[in-house]
């Protein structure tokens, strides 16, 4: 369900459906975007173009935001980039739609987020299991 927040000058639009969780909303700019808490999204905690500029490097156009008295526009299709980060001394995250396959050849489709196993620990590989914790993976 899509959800709007204003400040009077611009709303910001939230799908929660075509998010894919890659945390760039909130890594930069806490004061609005945290999702620690509820609602996770505090207007009134930056300015509006320092908003913009952060509601601009969202991946999947789940956040978008148009100025006030004018009428929104989405875009008629929007291309969900994938995001490779490796997390420190943990696994690598891929954000977006994507499709595994085993060894077997056996595809599976993911959603979101997906977390690969860096450490080799994983008893769950080729996904992480947190073993890198126990086994105290560096790098």
């Amino acid at each position: 369900m899509e959800k709007h927040y204003s400040n009077g000058e611009i709303t910001v639009v939230w799908k929660p459906e075509s998010c894919i969780h890659s945390s760039l909303c909130w890594k930069g700019l806490v004061a609005v975007f945290n999702p620690r808490n509820r609602p996770w999204v505090n207007i009134d905690g930056a300015d509006t173009e320092a908003i913009i500029a952060q509601v601009e490097k969202c991946p999947s156009g789940a956040l978008s935001w148009f100025r006030n008295g004018e009428q929104a526009t989405q875009p008629e299709h929007i291309d969900v980039e994938t995001i490779v980060e490796a997390s420190p001394n943990g696994p690598l995250m891929v954000y977006g739609n994507i499709r595994v396959k085993d060894a077997a050849g056996n595809e599976t489709v993911k959603h979101k987020v997906t977390a690969f196993c860096r450490c080799g620990a994983s008893s769950n590989k080729p996904y992480c299991d947190g073993s890198h914790r126990k086994v105290g993976f560096e790098g």
